[in-house]
Formats: structure tokens, sequence, C-alpha cells
């Protein structure tokens, strides 16, 4: 059974690691609001560009490209974010859960090779030590997250991709929905998939009087769809990582308040009982001595 004293050394061990839960979840709060604004400032402008891509090439256009150009599957790229840290929760569990479907359902059990992009540290570490094929890894980027980091993976997954050492390029993500809510992201990048519009809408309806030309607009419009595609799972995936940290870190705060109570009312009637013991062998004691006398 444990001593006072032990009690009383877990009290102070579970009231420090509450003060650490308390100021991570303060440092993720503070973090995710610009890692919010900042996500929500980047949706309208590759959802746009994702409808232009959609809306403005003819059929000869698509045809022609080699980004829209769909061919015998061989090789799949996989790019996996994920956290370079972990007390997130189940943040990069399910990343890994989701990775490891897809690469055995969907590729291995039709025999197609694949290789993974692995972006954040967790994943890196994941992967490298499990029998997974690894092109490229990315560690460290979410410290200093910029734009520059969306550019040199989707430079490296287009080159790539036309040189037709992947196939196909697949992006899996956490996607931002909520402070409380993630939503794992499975989606095509290359070869590009035409959206349809929900309205009904055709290309062929839209006339338009471009300058330059239509042709010239599209070539100049991929690589910053893909750019902008890349970089928004990267911002989706950041404010993800950080309400999922919040979130944990509360949970943790108000486990360890609670764990706090009740080594408290153990600790009291640990020391009650002891008292109350120690009464009980004075009354005796004294007991003793007047019989004896």
């Amino acid at each position: 059974m444990a001593t006072l004293q032990d009690i009383q050394r877990r009290i102070v061990g579970v009231k420090s690691t509450q003060q650490i839960t308390k100021a991570m979840k303060m440092i993720s709060a503070a973090r995710l609001r610009k890692a919010q604004t900042n996500i929500i400032n980047a949706r309208p402008y590759s959802d746009k560009i994702s409808s232009m891509i959609s809306k403005l090439p003819g059929e000869e256009d698509i045809t022609s490209n080699p980004f829209f150009n769909s061919r015998e599957t061989k090789n799949v790229a996989v790019i996996v974010i994920a956290a370079d840290r972990g007390l997130c929760g189940s943040f990069n569990q399910n990343i890994f859960k989701e990775t490891e479907r897809y690469v055995t359902e969907e590729l291995k059990a039709n025999q197609i090779d694949y290789e993974l992009f692995c972006i954040g540290k967790k994943a890196v570490d994941y992967f490298s030590k499990r029998d997974y094929n690894i092109f490229s890894s990315e560690s460290g980027i979410f410290s200093s997250l910029n734009y520059g980091s969306a550019l040199g993976i989707s430079d490296a997954v287009i080159n790539k991709f036309l040189d037709e050492s992947f196939d196909k390029v697949i992006l899996i993500y956490n996607s931002f929905v909520s402070i409380i809510r993630q939503q794992i992201v499975n989606k095509q990048l290359l070869p590009i998939i035409i959206e349809e519009d929900n309205e009904g809408e055709t290309r062929e309806e839209i006339n338009f009087i471009y300058e330059p030309d239509r042709g010239h607009i599209f070539e100049y419009l991929i690589p910053k769809h893909l750019r902008a595609q890349v970089w928004r799972a990267l911002l989706e995936s950041y404010a993800a990582e950080l309400s999922a940290r919040m979130t944990a870190m509360d949970n943790a705060t108000t486990n360890a308040d609670e764990m706090i109570k009740s080594l408290n009312l153990t600790y009291n009637k640990e020391r009650q009982a002891a008292i109350t013991k120690e009464i009980l062998e004075i009354v005796s004691g004294a007991n003793a001595l007047k019989a004896s006398s």
C-alpha cells in the first residue's frame, strides 16, 4: 500500500504534468488562430483555380495534355502528411491507418507498385521502421511552414509524373473541419480530374474572350493549381494538428484535475486512518498503564 509520502509525491507530479498540458493547450490555441485564418484564406483560391482548370480547357486541350492523361497504373506515389510531433490524440494514427489501408487494399491487392512521400517526422519514423517503400521524406517543415515547402514537394512529384516514374499521385492528409473535428482526405492529385459542375454547366456553354489565348492561360494555371492543392493540404493538416493537440491537452488537463481530486481524497482517508490508529494506540497505552497501576 502506498504511504502518505508516496501519495504526496504523486500529487505533486500530476500537478506538474497538469501545468505542462495547460501550457501546451494555450500555445496550440494561440497558433491555431493564425493557422485557421491561413486555411480560411487559402480555400477560396484553391477552389477557384480548381474550378477554372475544370471549365477552361476544351476537349483537345485535355487529350493532348500529359497532366490529364490517364495511363495504365503501374506505379503510384502516395504523399502522406502527418505531424512533426505527437501529443495530438489519434491525429497521426488515423493517417497511418488510412495509408496502410490504401496501400494494402487498393495497391498491393491489385499488384500495383507504390512509393511513399512522407511529410512530417512522425510519418517518416513510422513508415521507415516498417516494410514500406519510401522515395522521399520531409521532416520539420511545420516548424516554419511556408509556400516554398509546397513548391518543393509539388515540383518533385510533377517531375516524377512527367517522366513516367509514377502513373498516379495520391494525397492523404487530415483536413480541418472544426476545432473538435478533423477529416481524413484521400484524393488524387495527378492525373488531374475534371470536376463536374454542380449546376450541370458544360465547358462548351461558356463563351469567354481570353487574352492571351485560352491555351496559354490553361498551361500557365496547371502548375499553380497543383502547387495550390499541395499548399492547401499542408495548411489543412497543420490546422487540424493544432486543433487535435489543443483538444488532447484540454482532455489531459481535465483528467489530471480529476486525478488530483482522487489522490487528495485517498491522501485524506489514509491520513485520517493513521491519526485514528495513533489515537487508539495512545488510548490503549493509557488504559494499560492504569491497569498495571
